[in-house]
């Protein structure tokens, strides 16, 4: 996993900035990245969407896409990243969005169903991930994969 201060370094000496989208890992990413010492310099900020309506209306998430998908797929997490980038003025911005469990969401889709977003300058990557182990496990696993793919984006 790609460790936070580095990336916050790595940041930092291009003089670029990242923001966060969050639903399942519920912050975490943005703790990781706030507990760097001088973190603000890179990091501008964060949006906790938890609910579809927040997603919607702060991140710009299209009311049809969470309809016909729902709030865990990739097409939101794409549009979730894309949304935190253009609200904070960042570089780049990181979304998640998935079932840490226990309990599913009634959608049938499996606990443990991730989505990672990372979108840039015209540019926007996402990768599906299952994962599993307990709920703690699953957020913390989220947030590994998602600083890894800002890590790729940087080299």
């Amino acid at each position: 996993m790609a460790e936070a201060a580095d990336l916050i370094g790595l940041l930092k000496a291009r003089k670029q900035t990242v923001a966060t989208a969050e639903s399942c890992t519920g912050g975490l990413l943005g703790k990781l990245l706030t507990d760097v010492p001088g973190s603000s310099a890179a990091y501008l900020g964060g949006v906790i969407s938890y609910t579809c309506p927040v997603k919607e209306r702060v991140l710009g998430v299209d009311h049809e896409t969470l309809e016909q998908l729902g709030p865990v797929s990739k097409a939101v997490a794409r549009q979730m990243a894309e949304g935190a980038r253009a609200l904070m003025g960042s570089d780049f911005a990181l979304a998640t969005t998935g079932l840490a469990g226990p309990d599913g969401d009634g959608s049938g889709k499996p606990v443990g169903l991730v989505y990672a977003a990372l979108a840039g300058d015209g540019w926007t990557v996402c990768e599906e991930l299952h994962l599993h182990g307990s709920r703690e496990a699953i957020r913390s696993a989220a947030c590994a994969r998602a600083l890894d793919m800002l890590a790729g984006a940087l080299r």
